[in-house]
């Protein structure tokens, strides 16, 4: 019995030659991927910015935290703060001005501008502006020490 539907199975694939997928087969699985393909990679585009803009509000918290250093260092004034890179050994002078000799470190593509120094009375409250390289260059993100929060300013 089993020898007689073996060979019924047998007859019917030799006599239908199926030996692989139809055009139509193949071209319905390339169309299911390259519709996967546009949904996915946007999503993925969107996941990369998302990281970007973490990545600038991040530092500007970190800069902030420096930025407090700095001012507890300098009798709570931030007059003088910069953001320029550390100081090079072997500088004549020992003062330290910058949020980096206060540990804040930049991350690759994220660019703070200078603070903006204010307040009254003067030198009591700053603003940082930072970007990120691979964002749109008119997006940037600042930070003010009066209010504590980070503004997208999407143009």
């Amino acid at each position: 019995m089993i020898r007689t539907i073996n060979r019924a199975i047998a007859q019917r694939r030799d006599g239908e030659n199926d030996k692989g997928f139809t055009l139509i087969e193949l071209l319905v699985v390339v169309l299911i991927i390259g519709i996967l393909a546009a949904i996915a990679i946007p999503a993925f585009l969107n996941q990369r910015q998302g990281a970007w803009v973490s990545s600038v509000q991040s530092d500007l918290k970190n800069a902030a935290l420096a930025a407090e250093s700095f001012a507890a260092a300098n009798n709570g004034s931030f007059t003088g703060m910069t953001n320029v890179a550390k100081q090079a050994a072997g500088a004549t002078t020992t003062l330290k001005k910058s949020i980096q000799d206060y540990g804040f470190n930049p991350s690759t593509d994220v660019v703070i501008a200078a603070p903006t120094i204010g307040g009254t009375p003067s030198g009591t409250t700053y603003t940082l502006v930072a970007k990120h390289n691979q964002l749109d260059s008119t997006r940037t993100f600042t930070f003010d020490s009066v209010t504590g929060k980070i503004v997208d300013n999407k143009k």
